[in-house]
């Protein structure tokens, strides 16, 4: 355990110091969201793969996830292959992932008693290589696991993504914690969108991208996921660095 952590430590220092002297950069592939204003604050453009990405709720939606959950479900698919969905409470509502573009024959879920499993069997996961990405359903996600699910990632290039769900709001401080993981969101509900004629428009979300390796923090107001994962940006949208925008918990 000491020394994956050490190797995972040891790489991102290399890719720094990289950085620093202008020398090159290893590249990778990136899923883009195909939203410009939010591809562009993301290095290269998009979701990198080989990587640990988190995702949490906001607002009413901290406990449940069910925002956060569809937002991955979109995620993943837009990736091509078998999506792995590690969880120890069977409460995910398939027509829903359905209708965020994930089909149930795509994906292979596998359930635990205990979070430290889901841990062990995301790891397991990513480095078997040839998904489209990999998703756990965890509450806490301590630094030396989330390195080893990031050098685990970068490996075989797999997304790795952890949804934090909580059993209770007082357990969402921990989402404060610092991870080894490359981004890390937070999906609020926000009213739909309105309609020309009565009825309920398309949801919307509030997306806060809270820490970005390398790059920006920002928030947009987006329309949720469609029956292909995408998104897009609602009409008013605006984005900001923690600076020029509302403050976000720190990454």
């Amino acid at each position: 355990m000491q020394q994956t952590a050490t190797n995972a430590t040891i790489s991102e220092l290399r890719d720094r110091i990289q950085h620093l002297e202008g020398g090159p950069v290893r590249t990778r592939k990136m899923l883009p969201f195909g939203v410009p204003a939010i591809d562009g604050v993301l290095p290269g453009g998009g979701l990198a793969y080989g990587a640990l990405h988190e995702v949490a709720g906001g607002g009413t939606g901290t406990v449940d996830g069910a925002a956060a959950a569809l937002f991955v479900a979109g995620i993943a698919a837009r990736t091509r292959g078998k999506i792995v969905w590690c969880l120890t409470r069977p409460d995910l509502f398939f027509p829903a992932l359905a209708q965020a573009g994930l089909q149930a024959n795509r994906v292979v879920f596998v359930e635990s008693d205990k979070e430290e499993d889901v841990l062990a069997n995301m790891q397991e996961a990513l480095g078997y290589g040839g998904l489209g990405a990999v998703v756990g359903e965890i509450v806490r996600l301590p630094m030396t696991a989330s390195r080893r699910l990031q050098l685990a990632a970068e490996k075989t290039g797999t997304i790795g993504l952890a949804v934090r769900r909580w059993r209770r709001q007082s357990e969402a401080n921990d989402f404060g914690q610092p991870t080894a993981s490359t981004t890390r969101w937070r999906v609020s509900v926000l009213p739909s969108e309105e309609l020309p004629v009565p009825g309920v428009g398309r949801p919307r979300w509030l997306l806060e991208l809270m820490r970005s390796r390398a790059g920006e923090c920002a928030e947009f107001a987006v329309g949720a996921c469609d029956d292909k994962g995408r998104i897009h940006l609602s009409a008013g949208s605006a984005h900001g660095s923690h600076s020029s925008s509302r403050s976000l918990a720190a990454g």
